[in-house]
């Protein structure tokens, strides 16, 4: 009776989620994105306290205050982990996906339409069978604890389904 009770519980799947760094592509920092957000609205909080120009468009006030404070909005989101993880690399059976951020589309690589894995010393290069090349920086993977679990997960994952691995060690220090 028992046995047939295990037949209906749902199995826990084996998936290991890595957190990345939100990608920093913007040319102004994090800070320096929020303190422009901030006097964008201290501005426009000034005018609409101020009288000036009460008679003529001070409604543009109120909607430059608006997209201040959604500019603030998708700042935080976009760098913060205001709804969870948003960046990260997950392993799950037969597959790595590779999320970038709240707004950029899942990456999933299918196990058997890898070609190859290249893992160099700050890079991870996942090679398909269609010729294609995705390289993922591992300057995104938060701290040397976290960057040995992710290289010990992409050894497993290769080892798992017969994925050529290339290691290329880092070089010397002169």
């Amino acid at each position: 009776m028992l046995s047939d009770i295990s037949l209906f519980m749902p199995r826990a799947t084996k998936t290991t989620r890595i957190r990345l760094r939100p990608a920093d592509t913007s040319k102004v920092p994090f800070w320096g994105q929020l303190l422009i957000g901030g006097l964008w609205i201290a501005y426009t909080l000034f005018l609409i306290s101020s009288d000036e120009g009460i008679q003529d468009y001070h409604f543009l006030h109120y909607v430059f205050l608006v997209f201040s404070l959604v500019y603030i909005g998708y700042v935080l989101v976009h760098n913060a982990p205001v709804f969870g993880t948003q960046s990260y690399l997950e392993f799950t059976p037969g597959y790595i996906v590779h999320k970038g951020g709240l707004f950029r589309a899942k990456q999933v690589f299918a196990a058997e339409s890898i070609e190859a894995i290249d893992l160099a010393p700050m890079q991870l290069r996942i090679r398909l069978r269609s010729n294609d090349l995705y390289t993922l920086s591992l300057r995104e993977v938060k701290g040397p604890k976290r960057r040995e679990k992710f290289k010990a997960e992409i050894r497993q994952f290769a080892a798992e389904y017969t994925i050529t691995l290339r290691e290329t060690a880092p070089a010397p220090r002169v």
